[in-house]
């Protein structure tokens, strides 16, 4: 996709455990050119997944000098947002990449959790404008999470909170590339999606398409993993009592398919949902470009002196 470049410009890059989704965003958050590669996943080496967010940054940037580069990194991220200190689906293990790429690009870049940068963009540009106090859940290779709680992006102590996909739904379940057991994202995530269809259909979007031609495997899938979603979901909402659950992340584009489910299974599991409002289900408004434009604002506001919190 490609629009005409009008006015300062920003780069959000998301760098997930499959691919890396680069984008060309203005003030307003709208995503003016996009580049995808594949990331190259666990791997990859630290110098190759550079080589390819240099190339992707590229791609987006003929012609034209961004203010500043965001990144939206799929691993946990130090409170600084100097370091990546650990990603299970991708190579880096405490590793220097903000300082790193901005010496390399000669850019000021501003780093931060995949989800987190998810959540700002819902915040600054679609469903979470306006509303003090939320949860965000990305569905992607793992899951992802963010947190808004009186209005305010809440990262932790150590700036790693929202690592929802790693709660231990299943004690001894499935193993994890993160080296537990049992987390909830390997019950309710696109890798999970792709066990659920018992591997004839390869990948999500497939899945999501032959369920909505009324493939029976495919919508059990969705199901499965939508009843999963739900039942960490009511986990969530039982410590933290948001007014509204977003969804985002690849696997949000079934819709009803994977959410319907997902609601029936949070009403189910949630403590005293007979007695309590419980939270809306709702997706995404950036979909797959909540990372990039969450990125990209939050290299604005670096680029502006503007806090990110």
């Amino acid at each position: 996709m490609s629009e005409p470049v009008d006015g300062p410009v920003w780069v959000g890059i998301d760098v997930g455990g499959t691919k890396v989704l680069a984008g060309l965003v203005d003030a307003t958050g709208r995503v003016l050119r996009t580049a995808r590669l594949e990331s190259g996943g666990p791997r990859a080496t630290e110098a190759a997944l550079e080589q390819t967010l240099t190339d992707a940054l590229d791609l987006v940037c003929e012609g034209v000098t961004p203010h500043g580069v965001g990144l939206a990194a799929a691993g946990l991220v130090d409170g600084a947002g100097e370091r990546v200190a650990f990603a299970p689906h991708l190579p880096w293990r405490d590793a220097d990449v903000r300082a790193r790429l901005s010496s390399r690009w000669g850019l000021p870049v501003a780093l931060e959790n995949d989800a987190t940068c998810a959540l700002w963009a819902e915040v600054e540009h679609g469903v979470l404008a306006g509303v003090s106090d939320a949860v965000l859940v990305t569905l992607g290779t793992g899951i992802g999470g963010g947190l808004l709680i009186g209005g305010r992006v809440v990262r932790g102590a150590g700036g790693m909170a929202g690592e929802f996909g790693h709660m231990q739904l299943v004690p001894d379940g499935r193993p994890c590339p993160c080296g537990l057991s049992g987390c909830w994202e390997r019950y309710a995530s696109g890798t999970a999606l792709e066990v659920a269809a018992e591997g004839r259909l390869a990948t999500g979007p497939a899945i999501t398409a032959a369920a909505r031609a009324g493939d029976e495997l495919a919508v059990a899938a969705l199901a499965d993993v939508g009843r999963w979603l739900g039942v960490g979901v009511a986990n969530l909402v039982s410590a933290l009592d948001p007014a509204v659950v977003v969804v985002g992340g690849g696997v949000s584009s079934a819709g009803d398919l994977v959410l319907a489910p997902a609601a029936a299974a949070l009403r189910t599991h949630l403590l005293a949902a007979r007695h309590r409002r419980v939270p809306d289900l709702v997706v995404a408004h950036h979909a797959e470009h909540a990372g990039v434009v969450g990125a990209a604002a939050l290299a604005r506001r670096l680029t502006q002196g503007s806090p990110a919190g």
